[in-house]
């Protein structure tokens, strides 16, 4: 059995199959395949790039896995041999990168029997043309699936940029003035105009993973590759990415095993899960031994073979670095979410918002002078867009107490550094200041 992992990046929920207003026929083709199973309540382990992956990827949690913020500024993977493709490369698989991965520098990449990463081209304003990158991406992946018979299982490690920030100028069949932007986001013309580029990007995106799509069935390979389509975390809007409300962790997540015995449908899974339950669910389904390390999560092989409707009783999820230091940790049950700011200073800190127009109306409406609570509560029957904080009121005083239990014992028992206090940043690594607007201070051009 062979494993094929596509990857957006930023995307969230943003999709077809997830209600969403865009345009995604190959993705929307996939979930519909007989076999796929659409998850409908994934969570990343983390609202921002390399964490996220980084668990994933390892089937632990980010700050176990090292990657406490991103690895651009300086976090590396404390044992990079726990990587999937590393992993699977010891069991005998031919492992190949196309694309992004966002948790080892490419001069210390290991696990890859092949890397394709194509040049990158730059617009007339100087800025690289993602799109042409996503789809040098795609065409490269591609060419590995229909590169002939293969004498050993592989695993396709597929990752695209898009759709992150900075979009793509709209395509012209995309009237700003006929879509909205966001929930939560203002209803301006400048945020449609925006959201405006985000939809090409999405749209683009799904071209890509057409491309691939479509050459794992020219291949042959369709009914002996498990494939994998998910992202990091929430899209880049203010109260999104790097948020511990499901806006930030929401991940859409489809799985096809392949060749299901009697499965001539797709299915949707309502089930509480995390992405950290995909590292146990592969090991399971490619007849692979346990891992010396001690996995976070657990098989979704139940649920995707419809033995079980049963998810996990509650999700945990943390951010520590992103731009800046902002140290949260949460818990999330199918009925309450709450969330836990580790720090004495609550002002919101503006350099972990992506740069764009609706954090300009957001500064200038006074967003920057909105003190934040230190525990908020919320409850998901009645408030599923986590904006009502409810972790004062008397009658929800178990529910806190017992959430707050449990958080902490998550903490003890992974060995959270943040227990001990503030978290440092590792040698060589940075971080924006606090009064920082911009998380682009201190980048690389």
């Amino acid at each position: 059995m062979n494993l094929l992992y596509l990857h957006a990046h930023d995307l969230g929920r943003w999709i077809a199959p997830y209600g969403q207003a865009v345009e995604t026929p190959a993705l929307a083709a996939f979930a519909d395949r007989p076999g796929t199973c659409l998850f409908r309540d994934a969570h990343s382990a983390a609202p921002t790039c390399s964490p996220s992956r980084a668990a994933l990827l390892t089937g632990t949690t980010p700050h176990e896995a090292g990657m406490l913020g991103l690895m651009h500024r300086g976090f590396r993977l404390r044992h990079p041999d726990r990587q999937l493709a590393a992993f699977l490369q010891r069991q005998g698989f031919e492992t190949a990168l196309a694309g992004i991965q966002h948790i080892q520098p490419g001069t210390d990449l290991t696990g890859y029997d092949h890397r394709f990463n194509p040049p990158k081209s730059r617009t007339r304003e100087g800025e690289v043309d993602w799109k042409a990158w996503d789809a040098g991406v795609a065409k490269a992946a591609a060419g590995f699936l229909e590169s002939g018979e293969k004498g050993r299982p592989f695993f396709l490690d597929c990752g695209f940029w898009l759709p992150h920030r900075p979009f793509p100028e709209a395509d012209d069949d995309i009237d700003p003035d006929r879509g909205l932007p966001p929930p939560g986001v203002a209803d301006l013309p400048a945020h449609r105009e925006d959201m405006a580029g985000f939809l090409t990007a999405v749209r683009h995106l799904d071209r890509c993973c057409e491309t691939v799509l479509g050459a794992l069935d020219r291949a042959g390979l369709a009914e002996e590759t498990l494939v994998v389509f998910t992202t990091d975390h929430g899209p880049a809007f203010p109260g999104y990415k790097c948020r511990l409300t499901a806006r930030g962790t929401g991940v859409a997540l489809m799985i096809r095993p392949p060749a299901v015995a009697g499965r001539s449908f797709s299915r949707t899974c309502d089930a509480l899960v995390s992405q950290l339950d995909l590292f146990p669910t592969l090991v399971d389904f490619l007849g692979l031994p346990d891992p010396d390390w001690s996995l976070r999560g657990e098989s979704l092989r139940p649920l995707l073979e419809g033995a079980s409707d049963r998810g996990r009783d509650a999700v945990f999820g943390e951010v520590t670095y992103h731009a800046g230091y902002e140290p949260m940790r949460s818990v999330r049950t199918k009925t309450h979410s709450l969330v836990r700011i580790f720090e004495s200073d609550l002002r919101p800190v503006p350099t972990n918002v992506d740069d764009s127009a609706a954090k300009e109306t957001w500064i200038e409406a006074g967003g920057l002078d909105r003190s934040r609570e230190r525990v908020q509560l919320f409850d998901l029957r009645l408030d599923p867009g986590e904006m009502v904080n409810v972790a004062d009121e008397p009658s929800y005083a178990s529910v806190r107490e017992a959430l707050e239990q449990r958080l902490d014992s998550w903490m003890r028992e992974t060995e959270d550094p943040l227990r001990d206090g503030p978290v440092p940043l590792p040698a060589g690594g940075y971080a924006n200041d606090r009064e920082h607007l911009s998380a682009t201070i201190g980048e690389s051009p």
